[in-house]
């Protein structure tokens, strides 16, 4: 009994071999991860655990109860002769991985095989291959996650073994001598189908480890490249940027060398071949065309690439399309020495990899267009405020014309000044505060005019405070919206002051007046403005909405007042230069 347990154990060779070679089909990685089967994997299984299975009876050893015989290896059973063998691990495995089907159907192959080998226990042998399938395919039913445990596929190889034995005593005749076979193999074969069902398991658990640390090793690098990549391919698909992923990917990746370009000329080219595949050449070769026509990733090698050198050193390609909403915008090419180089796993990380670039230029585009929209939407909105002024001034200076022709014509005469600072703000996003201020100065002229002696106007500015830089037309509304409406009953004393001050990294821009103040419920800056019977609000809405476009929710306008005792509004922007601002 212990010499057939050893030479049992040695066989167990043979069951790494054929787990290992299991590992190498799709089919069978699919079971392991209990993910469907289509009808011809489902054939495939069958027939691999069906061989499976005949190979456990080939390589299993003959013994004969009465001489106590062992033979090591056997094509043929004597009518007086059994077999200790691993028939079973085949097909309890085809059960549990493959399910009914499979298990039942490698049961078939393994037991008819078997019976058609002869001995006195053919038939209850390949009875039992059969129903070990089906139990095992029965057990995986009701208990799916039996794959993840290997203490239970020994228990069930085990107990498999075990039914054999059972049914070789109850089938087999002449029962004496079944009953004596049993006792003397029986032990040695439950261990050895136990442990061996457990080993195979192990072995492909061990496999499928490595390929998924293999897998999460490939996805933490293709994370690493497009985290790396994002800074460049925001700003769209160039010479630079090209050069810059190209250059990020030669270094992340085994190729011999990369490649980029656009529908007609190379981009960039890092690595072997640089030396004729220069930047903003036409594309060198075919394939590149046809990848962009057929919108595809394409793998050639050497003889396919035909590059137009013939010395050219790039014995094999994987060249992909870049994509932007259905439309080839460019390619990505990852050369090597040869194509025994581009491994399966590779393959599928650099068509991962050329998705998330794809994904990264269309994520610029649409980046590019947003802003193209607010920046036109800032500018309507910064043409509106220079309208809403020039309609007040003019109903002015219609008033006065009649009244006060003089005063009328040097309301003219600024006016014409302060157009000419307001049609250059329209046309700039920034300019300076010390511009601004000669801007409001331009204005306050043309109301100092209907004041008379009534306005005083109080700057409070830090001199190196003239160089920082604010959008055109941010201060004057202000301005505006305080003379008008502030002092719009006020009879005299109309204090206004302008003051810009520091406030940590940001420049904090005030404007208050001791006018009359108004209703805060009156204000709404979501919904044009401060509404009165003489405004529609349009200018204090415009200016608030084109600050938040353009620093944030923090650069809203900030509004303070009381009946009777003035308001003030101040808001808070970025600090910067002017040349910083260009920049």
């Amino acid at each position: 009994m212990f010499e057939l347990l050893l030479l049992m154990l040695e066989r167990l060779g043979l069951i790494v071999m054929l787990a290992f070679i299991a590992t190498r089909f799709r089919f069978f990685r699919k079971m392991a991860s209990s993910i469907e089967l289509s009808i011809k994997q489902k054939t495939t299984a069958i027939l691999f655990f069906g061989v499976f299975g005949i190979i456990g009876t080939y390589s299993g050893v003959t013994f004969q109860p009465e001489s106590l015989a062992l033979e090591r290896f056997t094509f043929a059973i004597p009518d007086d002769a059994a077999i200790a063998n691993f028939r079973v691990i085949g097909v309890m495995l085809a059960g549990l991985f493959g399910g009914m089907k499979v298990g039942l159907g490698a049961g078939l192959i393994a037991g008819i095989h078997r019976m058609m080998l002869g001995g006195f226990t053919a038939v209850a042998c390949g009875v039992a291959s059969i129903l070990a399938g089906v139990l095992a395919a029965y057990y995986r039913k009701k208990n799916p996650q039996v794959i993840y445990q290997p203490l239970h596929i020994m228990i069930l190889g085990a107990l498999a073994e075990a039914m054999q034995m059972g049914l070789i005593a109850i089938l087999a005749t002449p029962t004496t001598r079944a009953i004596e076979l049993v006792q003397l193999i029986g032990i040695p074969m439950i261990i050895a189908n136990g442990i061996g069902c457990v080993l195979f398991f192990l072995i492909i658990q061990s496999v499928s480890k490595e390929e998924q640390k293999a897998g999460a090793l490939q996805a933490q690098k293709s994370l690493r490249i497009a985290e790396q990549t994002l800074v460049y391919l925001k700003h769209g698909l160039s010479n630079q940027s090209a050069f810059n992923v190209c250059t990020i990917l030669y270094k992340e990746l085994n190729a011999c060398a990369v490649a980029m370009t656009d529908r007609s000329l190379i981009l960039s080219h890092i690595g072997v071949g640089a030396d004729h595949h220069k930047a903003n050449m036409v594309i060198q070769t075919q394939l590149t065309s046809e990848v962009m026509k057929q919108k595809r990733m394409i793998i050639a090698s050497d003889d396919e690439i035909h590059c137009k050198e013939s010395q050219c050193p790039l014995g094999a390609a994987v060249i992909a399309p870049l994509i932007i909403r259905d439309n080839v915008v460019g390619t990505l090419k990852f050369y090597y020495h040869s194509k025994k180089d581009i491994t399966a796993l590779e393959t599928e990380m650099l068509s991962g990899l050329t998705k998330l670039l794809s994904s990264q230029l269309e994520l610029a585009e649409a980046d590019r267009a947003y802003q193209l929209a607010k920046d036109a939407e800032v500018n309507a909105l910064q043409a509106q405020i220079s309208p809403h002024f020039l309609f007040n001034t003019l109903n002015t200076v219609i008033s006065l014309i009649r009244l006060d022709p003089k005063k009328a014509r040097t309301m003219l005469h600024s006016l014409s000044q302060f157009l000419r600072h307001n049609v250059s703000a329209t046309t700039v996003t920034f300019h300076s505060l010390k511009e601004e201020l000669q801007h409001i100065q331009a204005y306050l002229s043309i109301e100092e005019v209907r004041f008379e002696d009534r306005l005083s106007v109080t700057y409070t500015i830090e001199e190196e405070l003239q160089a920082v830089s604010i959008p055109p037309l941010t201060l004057q509304p202000l301005v505006e919206n305080a003379v008008k409406h502030g002092f719009r009953n006020k009879r005299f004393n109309c204090e206004l002051t302008i003051h810009v001050f520091h406030h940590g990294d940001k420049v904090g821009l005030r404007v208050r007046d001791n006018g009359e103040g108004f209703d805060e419920s009156m204000l709404n800056l979501n919904e044009r403005g401060q509404k009165t019977d003489s405004s529609t609000g349009i200018g204090i809405y415009n200016s608030n909405k084109r600050l938040q476009m353009m620093f944030g929710e923090s650069a809203s306008l900030r509004f303070s007042t009381e009946l009777g005792k003035g308001t003030t509004v101040e808001c808070y922007i970025p600090k910067s230069t002017r040349k910083e601002t260009v920049e």
